[in-house]
């Protein structure tokens, strides 16, 4: 791989990781907006370091909901990580996984690491990718993360500024995406629907869960019309 090659990865890297340091600055202001302290705010970052999952978290105790129901609805979110590590295992080799080296690599697993990764042919640049995005973008969203934190702090009630309105926001921003294909249009509304139904019925955070099975099913559901491309 030349050194052009890497230039390139660097770039892409660092432009990518500069939209998740944003995205951890809102995390941490909606975070301590939720009740949360700065300390416990940095502790998921580092530890869980997964915007959807965080959000998640945040989102249904900053509802009202109890700990036992934030918790499970951001391991559903986080479990689809898990299944990068079949392509990644045979990007990354054994010696990535092996020994505390492992513990690294796993926790940075994440969606961005995964496509820079397979974004590119040859195993070398695929490796590079991978640590190059994965160190770049833990940095600067735990830099992001603090930074909100700390502002948000300062502000004192939420709704001076609107923060109280950024978790649905940030939501939208991560389903939008998913929004360009039928199957997904048809998975956010069933999930929508239930979710509105059980609202009034339920203790918060509860409605999510409640609504997370339809994408599993729909997952799971063989897909009819796909064109292979090549």
């Amino acid at each position: 791989m030349g050194h052009e090659s890497r230039a390139a990865i660097r770039r892409d890297a660092a432009a990518m990781a500069g939209y998740a340091g944003a995205f951890g600055a809102s995390f941490g202001a909606v975070s301590v907006a939720s009740g949360l302290t700065v300390w416990q705010t940095m502790v998921l970052s580092l530890v869980m370091f997964s915007g959807a999952s965080q959000f998640a978290l945040v989102g249904v105790i900053g509802s009202g909901g109890a700990g036992l129901a934030a918790v499970p609805t951001a391991l559903l979110l986080g479990v689809r990580n898990a299944f990068y590590g079949v392509p990644l295992t045979r990007i990354l080799g054994r010696r990535a996984l092996s020994g505390p080296r492992r513990l690294v690599t796993a926790q940075l697993v994440i969606d961005e690491t995964t496509a820079m990764a397979v974004g590119h042919d040859e195993e070398p640049a695929q490796r590079y990718a991978f640590w190059a995005t994965g160190v770049l973008l833990f940095l600067l969203w735990n830099a992001g993360s603090l930074a909100g934190a700390l502002g948000g702090s300062a502000i004192g009630d939420p709704a001076t500024l609107g923060l109280d309105a950024m978790i649905p926001a940030a939501f939208l921003a991560l389903l939008w995406p998913r929004l360009r294909t039928a199957e997904g249009r048809w998975v956010a509304v069933g999930g929508a629907l239930v979710a509105t139904v059980l609202i009034p019925l339920v203790p918060a955070g509860v409605p999510v869960l409640a609504a997370a099975p339809i994408a599993v099913v729909a997952g799971l559901l063989p897909r009819r019309g796909r064109e292979v491309t090549r």
